[in-house]
């Protein structure tokens, strides 16, 4: 017989930022390409909680996730978005091969400005995006898409976010170092 009550009492333990050989980084999808829900992780239950549903006609241009075991300026994990062509779901781990970093200002209803950048990154058992080694070597378009998504989506909330730059994965490594949890 399924007991809920155990489930909502397992602690669940997400795994370290960067696999265990440090070449690629763990990534915890939230929200699917294509979705219109956008879901966050519940670290109090584990589950995945619907956050707010998009307008008609707008959806998530990649899997959006979590980089575990890191803390942002927004106080939540390092926002990542994986490319890929399969369809996932809300908690799919994936290890991820690091391409870069949009570095992005966002600044809240209130006027307060804080850093969250969005980390880019392919399957690492991928071979389809075997191309693709720097965040440079993505279509710019795909690039200026996936910046003009987030100024969209953060107006209609009333905040408003602003590129910074662009940085390899080198500089996202040492971001994602930085704020990662101790």
């Amino acid at each position: 017989m399924f007991n809920s009550k155990v489930l909502m009492n397992r602690k669940i333990e997400l795994p370290p930022a960067f696999t265990k050989n440090k070449k690629y980084i763990n990534v915890v999808i939230e929200t699917p390409v294509n979705s219109r829900n956008k879901f966050d992780f519940d670290k109090d239950t584990g589950l995945f909680k619907l956050k707010k549903v998009l307008p008609q006609g707008f959806s998530f241009p990649c899997d959006f996730g979590f980089i575990p075991q890191t803390k942002g300026e927004d106080g939540d994990p390092l926002d990542v978005l994986v490319m890929m062509d399969e369809y996932t779901y809300p908690g799919c781990l994936i290890e991820c091969r690091l391409l870069g970093v949009i570095k992005a200002e966002q600044t809240e209803k209130d006027g307060k400005k804080e850093r969250n950048d969005r980390f880019v990154a392919v399957p690492a058992k991928m071979c389809e995006y075997d191309n693709l080694q720097d965040i440079r070597s993505i279509d710019k378009n795909k690039l200026d898409a996936l910046t003009k998504f987030f100024e969209f989506y953060n107006e209609m909330e009333g905040k408003k976010f602003s590129l910074l730059g662009i940085d390899n994965e080198k500089k996202a490594r040492k971001l994602i170092r930085k704020q990662m949890n101790d």
